[in-house]
């Protein structure tokens, strides 16, 4: 079993209330769930106004297909998702 994981650090630009910021993280959080069939949580920074830590992760037998999955889910963030990306890491875990 291959565990693929995704974590990615975001500023969220002209968010005034963390009201605003958890529409937009609730937003990112669905749409991997529901298009890449994969968990994902916002996992640090719930704090901070203009930064976001979303992690994720997918079960599949092959580590190509999870990270290929996972990069096709940072490359809808990044072209759909009104934020600027900081950091995004991608690995794999064999159990």
């Amino acid at each position: 079993m291959i565990v693929s994981m995704i974590q990615m650090i975001f500023e969220i630009p002209d968010v005034d209330t963390i009201k605003e910021k958890r529409r937009i993280i609730r937003s990112v959080r669905d749409k991997l769930q529901r298009r890449f069939r994969m968990s994902a949580a916002e996992v640090d920074l719930q704090d901070s106004l203009s930064f976001a830590q979303i992690g994720g992760a997918l079960v599949s037998n092959s580590r190509s297909f999870g990270e290929s999955v996972l990069q096709k889910a940072f490359e809808m963030i990044e072209r759909d998702v009104p934020v600027r990306i900081q950091d995004v890491h991608i690995h794999s875990e064999e159990f």
